[in-house]
């Protein structure tokens, strides 16, 4: 009677124990699992792009007439980017703006506001991106066609004038000083070592032996 009642309680919590873990290991392994297979989420700079080439395509679809990728030249890009001008929000003064070539105007004109020249440089630059991942050639990439970069040069310049505020072209770096040092003294340890080597073979003629052994010695 003992045993068996003490029997009887045990096997109910021990055959729940092992089984109630399984389920949880189970459910902690597919939640890893589903976890892993998700794709890490794009970058601000691909998300950027994405949004670039939505909007570009939907240009050429309201377009009038409408415009397919496959004919799109660059002289259309340049169409897209002046259409853009209308949602800038950068000062730029025209020539008889008594604020025309001023950084920092003191009070409000009615000069037009458009894209800055960094924006749509940064913004062909994506485009030309995402064209060649959409399946596009790059020989036949209407975004690196030349029109547009002279356009893009166009624009830096009158926006340079315009606004007084230049667009310095950065300048790679030159070697440092102590670079420059080691070089040198690089460059004078192997001439030491050269004439050093010629004045040795000039002393005496154990010094060229230990470099060419003679012909005499070796037949």
């Amino acid at each position: 009677m003992d045993s068996s009642s003490g029997a009887g309680p045990s096997d109910p919590s021990g055959g729940e124990g092992p089984s109630s873990a399984t389920v949880g290991g189970g459910r902690s392994e597919e939640g890893a699992s589903t976890a892993a297979a998700q794709p890490p989420p794009p970058s601000r700079y691909e998300s950027q792009k994405r949004r670039d080439w939505n909007t570009f395509l939907q240009y050429l679809k309201n377009h009038k007439p409408p415009l397919t990728l496959a004919h799109c030249s660059g002289a259309h890009v340049i169409e897209f980017l002046k259409y853009l001008d209308q949602f800038g929000k950068t000062k730029v003064h025209v020539t008889g703006c008594p604020y025309f070539g001023h950084p920092n105007p003191p009070a409000a004109c009615a000069c037009p506001l458009k894209q800055a020249w960094g924006s749509l440089d940064a913004l062909i630059g994506r485009l030309r991106a995402a064209y060649e991942e959409n399946g596009g050639r790059p020989e036949s990439n209407p975004f690196g066609a030349r029109a547009v970069r002279i356009y893009l040069r166009e624009v830096k310049e009158g926006q340079a004038k315009a606004r007084g505020v230049p667009y310095e072209k950065k300048k790679r770096k030159r070697p440092t000083t102590a670079a420059t040092v080691v070089l040198e003294a690089t460059t004078t340890a192997t001439q030491v070592a050269a004439g050093g080597g010629g004045s040795g073979g000039g002393g005496g003629g154990e010094g060229s032996s230990d470099v060419v052994p003679p012909t005499t010695e070796t037949v």
